[in-house]
């Protein structure tokens, strides 16, 4: 069955701070990407993979990929492990069917980089407001903070009456979809930097 909305748990949300890159080309400073809320759909467990798409899937298909960072901003994460979810194109959240639709889980790559080939998630009503379309992250890596947050798109008109997505700790989360290629391709590039545990 799919379940839509529910109560949102609230996570803390960190400060955005500022980074500093000294002449030696080290940086220094807060470079951690904020977190979000949790929200009520979470599931552990989901499977190892990089497409989330079936052919009967609706939706406009999109790569949403990038590369995680450790704390001193510019080292790539090895092994860190990227969890994704989100709802399909109608809003509803998979919560129960063996198929984990929309929701996926990899290790990066020695250079620290995910990629997750998906669709755009449509949109669902959270009290009286439409939430805004967003993919939920959770992050892992040794070493490291875990990272609960959400991604959002550029343009879309209902993050200003989203009490999440409007938080200036969410303007860095807020991404730009970008044609690839000749062939009409989509890609959004979020790179995601954790804090030293």
């Amino acid at each position: 069955m799919f379940l839509k909305r529910s109560a949102l748990t609230v996570l803390g949300m960190s400060m955005v701070g500022s980074v500093v890159k000294a002449e030696d080309g080290k940086f220094s400073g807060d470079c951690k990407t904020t977190s979000d809320i949790l929200g009520p759909f979470y599931r552990p467990d989901a499977p190892m993979r990089s497409d989330l798409t079936s052919p009967d899937l609706a939706g406009n298909r999109i790569t949403v990929k990038g590369r995680v960072f450790a704390g001193d901003c510019e080292t790539p994460l090895t092994n860190a492990k990227v969890e994704i979810w989100h709802c399909d194109s109608e809003g509803n959240y998979d919560n129960e069917s063996k198929d984990f639709n929309q929701r996926a889980q990899q290790m990066t790559t020695d250079q620290g980089d995910y990629s997750f080939y998906t669709i755009f998630p449509g949109k669902y009503l959270n009290g009286k407001e439409y939430r805004p379309a967003h993919i939920h992250f959770r992050v892992t890596a040794k070493g490291h903070q875990e990272l609960v947050s959400q991604l959002y798109f550029k343009g879309d008109p209902h993050i200003a009456s989203d009490k999440w997505a409007s938080d200036k700790n969410a303007a860095l989360r807020i991404k730009e979809i970008i044609p690839e290629d000749v062939n009409g391709d989509l890609s959004l590039n979020f790179d995601i930097y954790l804090a030293y545990s």
